[in-house]
C-alpha cells in the first residue's frame, strides 16, 4: 500500500462520510411528517417508545441525529426522560440498518441476479436519476428525493472506493499484526470507542470496518470488540448537544452512554467467558461484511432486551450522577437543536403559537368584561399576558427565521411563513386588549359613565368582538378551514358597525347627550375593537390560505367578498343579529 492508496482511502472516506450526511438530512426533509406523526404518537408506553426510536433512526439513518432530537426534545419539554429511555434504545437497533445496506457492497456470485444487487450496478442509474432531479426538478419535494438518491451513490461510491485502496492491505503483515492486537477485547472496544467519537458516525466507524473486513485480516474476535466500543463512541454527539441544556436533558444523554456502556461491560464479558470457555473457530475466522453487520445488529438488539426491564434503574442512575438543583429549572421554549430536523422545530413553533393564541383570546375576552365589572387581579393578569405574549413573537420570530435558513419543503415553509404573519396578529390583539383596559380604567377612574342608548351599542360590539376572537381562535388552534371561512363576514359587519356607532356617537354630541371626555373613550374603544377584528381577519386568512397553498392574502379578501354563496349567507346572518341595534 503506497501514498496514493492512502489518498484514494482518505478520498473514500471523505466521499462516503459526506454521502451519508448528505442522504440523512434530504431524508429527514423528505420524512418530516413522518416524524411529527411517529412523535406525536409517542406515549409513556415502553414499546411505542422503543419503535419509535427505531422507526425515527431507520428513516434518517442516524442513531446520532436521533439522540441528539431526544436531547432537543426532553430540553423544551416535549419529552419526559422516561421516554426518551425507550426512544434512545429504539435508536440503537434503527441504526443498524446502515451496516446492513452497506453489506450489499460484499455480494460475490456470478449470477446476473446476484450481480444486479450489487450497489456497484445500480448506483450510477442512481446517481443519474438523482442528478436529473437535482439540477431540473421543480418542486423541493423532488429535489430531496434527488438529494436522496445521489446522496445514496456518493456513499456507495465512498465505500467502493475505501474498499478497493484497503484490499492491498492484505499482503501488508504489519496490518495483519495490527488486527491481531485488536484481539485484545480492552483494546478493541478502545479503538472502536475512539474512532467513532472522532468521526461522530456509528454508521460510518462500522462501515469503514466493512471496508477493512475485505482485506481478510479482520477476524471475528477481533471486530465484536471494536463493535461494541463503536457503541460508546457515538454517545459523543449527544453528550456534545447537551451542554448548555437543563438537567433532564443532560441526564438523557447520559442514560445514552450508561445503556451502551452497561450493555458493553456485560456482553463483552460474556463474549470473553465463551472465548476462554470454548475458544470457538468463529471468533478466529475472518469476518465479512454481512457478517459484521449481523453481529452489530445482535449486539444491539442484545442491549436492548438486556435493559428495556431495567429502564427505570437507568433513569434513578441519572437522577444520582444529574441531581435535581435546589432552584427548579426554566424548560426551554424553542430549542435551537431541533432547528436540524425542521419538521419537529415547526410543530415546536406551532404549539407555542397556539399557547400564544390561547393567551391573547383570553385577555381580550377578560379585558372587554372589566368594562363592566372591574377587577384590580385580572388587570394585571392582562398585562401580564401582554408582557408574555410579546415575548413570544420575539422568541418564536427569531426561532422562525433561523429556521428559515434550513432547507424546508414546500409545505414547511408556507407553514412557516404562516406562522410569522400569525404571531404578529396575536401580539397585535394582546395590545388591544390592554388598550380596552385602560379605557375601562380611565371610565372608572374619572367616573365616566356612556348613555343607555351608547351602552346598548357598545354590549353589541363587544359580543360580535369576543365572538369573532373566539372563531378565528378555533380556526387557528384546529386547523378549522369551516371556521376560518366565517370570520371575514362577520369582520365586514364589524367595520360597518364602527361606522355607525361613530355617526351615532356624533349625533349624541350634537345634541348634548354626551361629554367630549365621554367621546375619547368610546372612540378609543370601538377603535380598539374594529382592529382586533382585522387582525383575526388576517389570522383566519392565514389558515385559508396555508389549506389552498397560497400566502396571497389580498388574492383571499378578493375571493371571499367576491360573492360566493356562504359568505353572503354569514354576512345576513351576522348582519340580523348585530346590525339591529
Amino acid at each position: 500500500m503506497d501514498i496514493f492508496d492512502i489518498l484514494t482511502l482518505i478520498g473514500g472516506l471523505c466521499l462516503f462520510m459526506y454521502g451519508m450526511n448528505v442522504m440523512g438530512q434530504a431524508l429527514e426533509r423528505s420524512a418530516g411528517s413522518k416524524l411529527e406523526i411517529m412523535l406525536g404518537k409517542l406515549t409513556t408506553n415502553k414499546f411505542a417508545g422503543l419503535l419509535t426510536g427505531l422507526g425515527v433512526t431507520a428513516i434518517i439513518q442516524s442513531s446520532s441525529a436521533t439522540t441528539v432530537m431526544v436531547v432537543g426534545f426532553v430540553n423544551s419539554g416535549l419529552m419526559t426522560l422516561k421516554q426518551a429511555i425507550h426512544v434512545i434504545m429504539g435508536a440503537n437497533i434503527g441504526t443498524t440498518v446502515t451496516a446492513w445496506i452497506l453489506s450489499l457492497n460484499g455480494i460475490s456470485g456470478d449470477s446476473i441476479f446476484l450481480q444486479l444487487l450489487k450497489p456497484t450496478s445500480f448506483t450510477p442509474l442512481l446517481a443519474l436519476v438523482g442528478t436529473g432531479l437535482l439540477m431540473f426538478a421543480k418542486s423541493n419535494k423532488k429535489k430531496d428525493v434527488g438529494t436522496i438518491l445521489l446522496g445514496f451513490a456518493v456513499l456507495m461510491f465512498g465505500m467502493d472506493t475505501m474498499t478497493g485502496a484497503v484490499s492491498g492491505l492484505a499482503d501488508v503483515p504489519e496490518f495483519q499484526q495490527m488486527f491481531i492486537l485488536f484481539e485484545n477485547p480492552i483494546l478493541g472496544v478502545i479503538v472502536g470507542a475512539v474512532l467513532t467519537a472522532i468521526i461522530q458516525s456509528s454508521s460510518a466507524s462500522v462501515g469503514i470496518l466493512q471496508a477493512l473486513a475485505v482485506t481478510g485480516q479482520v477476524s471475528f474476535g477481533a471486530a465484536i470488540p471494536i463493535i461494541m466500543g463503536q457503541n460508546i463512541g457515538t454517545c459523543i454527539t449527544a453528550i456534545l448537544a447537551s451542554f448548555g441544556t437543563n438537567k433532564n436533558a443532560k441526564r438523557a444523554a447520559l442514560v445514552h452512554l450508561s445503556f451502551n456502556i452497561i450493555g458493553t461491560i456485560v456482553w463483552l464479558s460474556g463474549f470473553c467467558l465463551v472465548d476462554a470457555i470454548f475458544s470457538p473457530s468463529l471468533f478466529d475466522s475472518a469476518a465479512t461484511q454481512a457478517g459484521i453487520a449481523t453481529a452489530h445488529s445482535i449486539f444491539n438488539l442484545a442491549c436492548t432486551i438486556l435493559l428495556l426491564p431495567l429502564a427505570g434503574l437507568l433513569e434513578k442512575l441519572a437522577y444520582k450522577l444529574v441531581p435535581d438543583a435546589r432552584i427548579p429549572e426554566e424548560v426551554s421554549e424553542l430549542d435551537e437543536r431541533l432547528l436540524a430536523t425542521p419538521a419537529v422545530a415547526l410543530e415546536r413553533s406551532l404549539e407555542l403559537t397556539r399557547e400564544m393564541a390561547r393567551l391573547s383570546a383570553e385577555s381580550l375576552k377578560s379585558s372587554i368584561a372589566m368594562l363592566k365589572n372591574y377587577d384590580s387581579v385580572t388587570a394585571d393578569k392582562i398585562r401580564e399576558i401582554e408582557d408574555k405574549t410579546d415575548h413570544y413573537e420575539d422568541v418564536i420570530g427569531s426561532y422562525l427565521v433561523k429556521l428559515s435558513s434550513h432547507q424546508l419543503t414546500d409545505t414547511e415553509s408556507a407553514k412557516a411563513s404562516m406562522l410569522l404573519k400569525a404571531i404578529g396578529d396575536f401580539e397585535r390583539i394582546g395590545d388591544h386588549a390592554v388598550n380596552i383596559l385602560e379605557s375601562a380604567e380611565e371610565l372608572r377612574s374619572k367616573g365616566i359613565s356612556f348613555t343607555e342608548a351608547a351602552t346598548c351599542e357598545l354590549d353589541a360590539l363587544c359580543d360580535a368582538t369576543v365572538e369573532i376572537v373566539s372563531i378565528s381562535n378555533i380556526a387557528f388552534l384546529e386547523e378549522d378551514v369551516n371556521k376560518a371561512n366565517c370570520v371575514e363576514p362577520l369582520e365586514e359587519v364589524i367595520d360597518k358597525m364602527k361606522e355607525f356607532l361613530r355617526s351615532q356617537h356624533i349625533e349624541r354630541l350634537r345634541g348634548g347627550n354626551c361629554s367630549i371626555e365621554a367621546g375619547f373613550v368610546w372612540s378609543d374603544l370601538i377603535t380598539n375593537m374594529e382592529r382586533v377584528s382585522d387582525h383575526c381577519s388576517n389570522v383566519a386568512g392565514c389558515i385559508l390560505d396555508l389549506n389552498n397553498h397560497n400566502m396571497n392574502m389580498h388574492q383571499y379578501l378578493k375571493t371571499v367578498r367576491g360573492g360566493n354563496d356562504f359568505y353572503k349567507e354569514k354576512y345576513a346572518e351576522y348582519s340580523e343579529r348585530y346590525l339591529k341595534i
